[in-house]
């Protein structure tokens, strides 16, 4: 027959037992594990090393729980300890000491049987960890059933879907699904009945207020004690910033294609039209370079603005004066004048070329010539820009034989922007009045024009018999380019109408002229290309594009149109437009994109 001593020692949990005074007379091997050594018998109250409180308070041995159950002579609970081990480890515990009597109500000894907390308590500081990472996170975090409905709903739940905890919690999950995207919940369903862990999964969900909001969505299943899954956790992070920035550095990469394309496009448009206009190569060079200084001058003024635009006065002085030593014989003298970054690149184009022009014949190429540049802005009906170039005292000139680049440029810019240029030759110097529509607000985030050198395709060919006589419809607000375009045409023979460079003047020609084919930049002054586009349609005029803009920026309606993109060379120029001729003849309007992809 077993005895009590071996019962106890048979026991996983530390035992031990004392006399009436408190003296040890029995530990099991678990005890002895517990204390992390084997004590003498004898020693008093406890076999623990040190004791503690729970606080880390120092806990004499003749206080602790076994010395006040003998002292009271009744069992203590509800106490909690720590003991120290003699390598230092401390182990939290619950003692439940317990006195022993004889017959005659007197104590004889007691038991005392301590139960390690630490596990648990690791478990409890784990679960409370969690609990309070769970209800700070700015992430949604919620749990719910495999059918659906949802268990938990944390705050950062509450600020995403806009919901409070009592609205969610018992409800189901395709309240937050928008109808368009409810099958992806049965999808969901069946990969975690699998087992199946589903990690930053981009959807959209719909908030309390109806705005459809972007997210990442991780799912995890949740298992039961005997591994059965009974639900799912759901982690779901606001990515509507995230996805906007995205769009926005689209947008951005997008617009620097489309400036970067215009530019090469004006660069070879300067090119062209000045080797075909140069007397000689040394005069091509020099006029060339002469233009791309103006021009990276003019682009370091716009840069100062972030591209935004310009000061008149600021832009009179960057293009005019140059920083010459004649700065003394140039007068400039106007309002307060701020001009988008297309208007002020335009302009500065006129400018340039009406001061090499003062410099090489006119005013400033004589020692008592002087230049004055004012200005006015008149508002009755709309905002228009009054700019009048006077040259005086200098030598005696009168008007060109022939229409050179300069007088071209200045007039077909002027026009693109639906105002005038009047020149008047007099004996002591030229006299420009340019009358100059103004937008209502400055532009923002325009092109500004400069340049790109292009090779000698562009030089004029034999007409080709298909395109003789063809009436070409040419909308682009950038003058430089549609010079270089109109060239290309009328050299094979095409009769340009145009160009327009806005949206009434191309809606006027449309209706006003007879065209054969239309060929269209996506964007004029900002404003989207959609709108003419019915027209032409309407009046049975197949059009292409012609734009630095890539596919993505097309509207969805016109995104499978053929587009040119820019820089072009007059082959492709004119290979599309005799594609337009040729579909015109069969009954089409469009160029479709498949079929000008080789």
């Amino acid at each position: 027959m077993l005895n009590t001593n071996d019962v106890l020692e048979a026991l996983p949990v530390a035992v031990y037992t004392t006399d009436a005074e408190g003296r040890i007379t029995f530990y099991n091997q678990a005890a002895a594990d517990f204390w992390g050594y084997r004590p003498e018998l004898g020693m008093k109250w406890c076999g623990s090393f040190r004791l503690f409180w729970p606080d880390g308070r120092p806990l004499p041995h003749d206080e602790c729980p076994m010395a006040i159950a003998l002292k009271e002579g009744q069992p203590v609970r509800g106490y909690e300890a720590v003991a120290e081990r003699p390598d230092g480890t401390r182990v939290p515990f619950i003692p439940y000491p317990t006195p022993f009597r004889d017959t005659s109500g007197r104590i004889t000894g007691a038991i005392n049987v301590l139960v390690a907390t630490g596990e648990r308590k690791e478990a409890e500081a784990l679960a409370a960890r969690l609990a309070a990472i769970v209800t700070s996170s700015d992430d949604a975090i919620i749990s719910k059933t495999l059918d659906g409905l949802i268990t938990s709903w944390n705050t950062g739940a509450s600020r995403i879907f806009g919901y409070s905890r009592d609205e969610m919690v018992g409800q189901h999950i395709m309240r937050l699904i928008p109808p368009d995207l409810q099958d992806e919940e049965a999808g969901i369903i069946s990969r975690l009945r699998a087992g199946e862990r589903i990690d930053h999964y981009e959807t959209v969900r719909v908030t309390k207020d109806g705005r459809r909001i972007d997210i990442s969505l991780t799912v995890s299943p949740l298992r039961n004690d005997t591994g059965e899954i009974v639900g799912a956790s759901k982690v779901a992070r606001d990515i509507t910033e995230k996805k906007q920035s995205e769009k926005l550095q689209q947008l951005l990469v997008e617009e620097l294609n489309h400036r970067v394309k215009n530019t090469l496009a004006t660069v070879q448009a300067i090119a062209n039209q000045s080797l075909v206009r140069s007397k000689s190569h040394k005069d091509f060079v020099s006029s060339f370079s002469g233009r791309l200084q103006a021009l990276a001058k003019l682009h370091t003024l716009l840069t100062q603005t972030n591209m935004r635009g310009t000061e008149l006065a600021e832009l009179i002085a960057n293009q005019v004066r140059l920083g010459s030593p004649d700065e003394d014989r140039v007068s400039i003298n106007g309002p307060f004048l701020f001009l988008g970054a297309q208007e002020a690149g335009h302009l500065g184009m006129v400018l340039h070329e009406l001061t090499t022009n003062a410099r090489k014949y006119g005013a400033l190429s004589a020692t008592g010539g002087r230049l004055a540049v004012s200005w006015e802005v008149r508002t009755n009906g709309s905002r228009r820009l009054l700019l009048q170039w006077t040259e005086s005292n200098g030598p005696k000139v009168r008007a060109p034989d022939a229409r050179g680049f300069g007088m071209t440029l200045i007039e077909q810019t002027v026009r693109v922007h639906g105002g005038e240029a009047s020149m008047h030759f007099a004996e002591d110097g030229l006299k420009c009045r340019i009358d100059w529509p103004l937008a209502e607000t400055p532009q923002q985030a325009v092109s500004t024009a400069t340049m790109r050198f292009g090779d000698s395709s562009i030089l004029p060919g034999p007409a080709s018999p298909s395109l003789r006589g063809k009436r070409v419809l040419v909308v682009e607000d950038e003058p430089l380019v549609a010079m270089d375009m109109q060239s290309m045409l009328n050299a094979a023979g095409c009769v340009v109408v145009g160009p327009a460079g806005t949206m009434d003047e191309a809606r006027r020609l449309i209706t006003a002229e007879d065209c054969d084919v239309a060929l269209v930049d996506v964007n004029l002054k900002g404003e989207p290309i959609d709108g003419l586009l019915p027209v032409l349609r309407t009046h049975g005029v197949p059009f292409a594009f012609v734009t630095g803009y890539g596919p993505k920026v097309l509207s969805k309606t016109f995104e499978e149109t053929v587009t040119i993109s820019k820089p072009f060379s007059a082959e492709q120029l004119l290979a599309v437009t005799e594609v337009l001729l040729y579909l015109r003849g069969a009954g089409s309007d469009v160029v479709p994109l498949r079929k000008m992809r080789s």
